[in-house]
Formats: structure tokens, C-alpha cells, sequence
């Protein structure tokens, strides 16, 4: 199979004065499963169609290896010649086809012999365990079933670029989990450059190799799961990767030793004071990275249990003083009570401290 970089240079797409992706520059490589993550309206799915050739670029450049397919002015691959395959999220099968002819007709419309239409229906049949059903009609199926066929329709023109446009979202949680390790084991076994859309952040830190976080049509960080989750370049990033997500409190730097929050004051480490230069801050830090106890500790600061969650393994507390609002993560042993205070100790190796004015990540 032939696998392609796919590479975005400056892309801009408007529809009339709505800019849905502005500026927009980025490296897909080889056999990568890149997923852009956002919210709606953020210009994932914009992109994904920009690279299928679906769309037109406004400005900037697209390019597919080191050939150039739409410079904004010229598209000089029409879709059907890029090699591109897409699965969507309505999964779009012909209901008065079986599933063998669904699975068959992109290499129908190639013109392909029929035995090896044939010998790659039934790989991909068996790859993807439909065997059983390539007699059925769409109707007969169940969506975990249909997204399968859908994925499996994809494939049989061996495409060089897999886009997947939310193809789970219409499938519930148990069998979500189960097809996003089939998903990520099939990209493996293919090779081939593949462009996921979602909104669903635990989705994409499970399945990417690297993600593309985008708000409001613009480039907000690409990285490694980890790197987005240990190192988020902004504060919407910080906020959008981890679940639940990081706790963001504004605060203001005293001197060179306390950030004050208000209603408390915590003590910095030494190192802080010299890279800390702007008085209005944002404090981050992960409910998994506060501590939580009954009794009063050394730099603990007190708290008031507002609502308790259990989730089997551990408990989500959301905690109050005054008008801030926190939640951590504790053991499944930790039994409180509504209203009752706790002491909290934040783990300062683990925090991030924000600049309030630029968003930009600090610490």
C-alpha cells in the first residue's frame, strides 16, 4: 500500500465572513494516526474535507508527499485521483445493497477484476469479523456491525489517506471502548496516514500517535498524548485534555514567595520566583494531583466537601471555600460527607501556572 505525508501550509477556509480554519499549518507523516481534537465548531471536520479535496482552500497550500493538490487557487487533484478514503459518522451504506456489494463497490468503480473484488471482501470480511455478514442488508445490522462495513468499504481501495470523521459517536460506551483498540489495531496493520476527528478527549489520548488541538478554526498544540497532557502549551489545552479536567484558579504573585488566591496563600518553591514575572496568574493543577486528608497537615488548607462521586475505583470530590470550586480525585476508601471539611495539599511539582492575560503556559 502506498502511504503518503500529508502536509498543510498556511490553510484558511472561509465560508462567506466565517473563517473556519484560519492559518492553519501542519506535518501529518507517514503511517501516523493524527487526531484533530476540539470542540464543535472548531474546524476539525472543515479539515478533514480540505484534505479529501472535498472542500476548497481559500488560501494556503495543501500537499500530498511533495506534490501540491490545492493551492487555493487551483485544485490540481480532484478528489476521486487522491486516494483518499473517508468514513463518516452516519457510517453512509446503501440500504438496498448486502454487505459484500457495499464492501465492494469503491473497487467496482475502479473496475477491478471480479475475483480479486472478491479475494479482498473477504480479507477484509474476516480482518474486521463481518465474515458472517456479507448476505445481510444495513437494516440487519447493529451500529457496532455498521461501522465495521463503513470501515471496511474504506479499505478496499487500499487508500493511501484513511480520514474518520467521528465514526463512533453513535455508538454506546462498551462497544466505543472496544473499537477504539480495533481501530488503532487495524491503522497498525494497514500503514496507512490516518486523520481521525473527534471531540472526545479520552478518545483521541487513546488512539493517537500524535493529537492537533484546534478552537475556533485555529492551531492550538500538536503533540504526543502525554506531551498535550503533561505540558499543555495554553490554558485551553489544559483544560480540555484530562478528565476530569485540570483545576484553573486565577491567582496574583506576592513578591517573589505566595501566590495569593484569595481566601489563601501557598508558599512557592525557590525556582518559581525566577522565572514568575507577571502579577496576574493562573494556577493548574490535576484533581489526581491534590491531595486530600480528614485531618489538618503542615501547608494543608482547609476545604468543604460540596458532592461526592463515586466511580468504583475512586471517588471524585468537588470541594469549596468561599466562591472557588475544586475537584480531586481520592481513594475508594476515603468515606466524607456533604458539608464536611477536609484538608487539601496541592502537589506543587506536579502544578502549571498560566500567564492571565496571554494564556500562554509559564510554569
Amino acid at each position: 500500500m502506498s502511504v503518503v505525508e500529508v502536509q498543510l501550509e498556511g490553510v484558511t477556509k472561509r465560508f462567506g465572513n466565517v473563517v473556519a480554519v484560519n492559518d492553519l499549518t501542519l506535518k501529518i507523516k507517514d503511517k501516523e494516526f493524527m487526531v484533530l481534537l476540539g470542540p464543535s465548531g472548531c474546524g476539525k471536520t472543515t479539515t478533514l474535507r480540505l484534505i479529501a479535496g472535498l472542500e476548497k482552500v481559500t488560501k494556503g497550500r495543501i500537499f500530498f508527499k511533495d506534490e501540491v493538490v490545492d493551492d487555493g487557487e487551483t485544485i490540481f487533484i480532484p478528489p476521486q485521483k487522491r486516494n483518499v478514503s473517508m468514513v463518516f459518522q452516519s457510517y453512509a451504506l446503501f440500504p438496498h445493497m448486502n454487505v459484500f456489494e457495499n464492501i465492494a463497490f469503491p473497487a467496482r468503480i475502479k473496475k477491478l477484476p471480479n475475483r480479486e473484488v472478491k479475494k479482498r471482501v473477504y480479507e477484509l470480511a474476516d480482518l474486521l469479523r463481518i465474515k458472517d455478514l456479507l448476505n445481510r442488508k444495513p437494516h440487519e445490522l447493529s451500529g457496532g456491525q455498521q461501522q465495521r462495513v463503513a470501515l471496511a468499504r474504506a479499505l478496499m481501495i487500499e487508500p493511501s489517506v484513511l480520514l474518520l470523521d467521528e465514526p463512533l459517536a453513535n455508538l454506546d460506551a462498551k462497544l466505543r471502548v472496544y473499537m477504539r483498540a480495533e481501530l488503532k489495531r487495524i491503522q497498525k496493520e494497514f500503514s496507512c496516514t490516518t486523520v481521525y476527528v473527534t471531540h472526545d478527549q479520552i478518545e483521541a489520548m487513546s488512539m493517537a500517535d500524535r493529537i492537533t488541538v484546534l478552537n475556533m478554526g485555529k492551531l492550538q498544540q500538536v503533540g504526543t498524548p502525554d506531551e498535550l497532557y503533561d505540558k499543555p502549551s495554553n490554558l485551553f489545552v489544559a483544560g480540555f485534555i484530562g478528565s476530569p479536567p485540570m483545576n484553573i484558579i486565577e491567582c496574583t504573585l506576592v513578591g517573589t514567595k505566595y501566590l495569593d488566591f484569595g481566601s489563601f496563600k501557598l508558599k512557592i518553591p525557590e525556582d518559581w520566583a525566577e522565572v514568575l514575572y507577571r502579577e496576574e496568574l493562573v494556577f493548574g493543577i490535576r484533581p489526581q494531583d491534590i491531595l486530600v486528608s480528614k485531618s489538618k497537615r503542615d501547608g494543608a488548607v482547609n476545604f468543604y466537601v460540596y458532592v461526592s462521586e463515586p466511580l468504583g475505583d475512586r471517588i471524585i470530590l468537588t470541594l469549596v471555600k468561599d466562591d472557588m470550586m475544586i475537584k480531586a480525585l481520592a481513594d475508594k476508601s476515603t468515606r466524607v460527607n456533604m458539608r464536611e471539611e477536609v484538608w487539601v495539599i496541592f502537589n506543587l511539582e506536579k502544578a502549571h501556572i498560566f500567564d492571565k492575560k496571554t494564556g500562554k503556559l509559564i510554569i
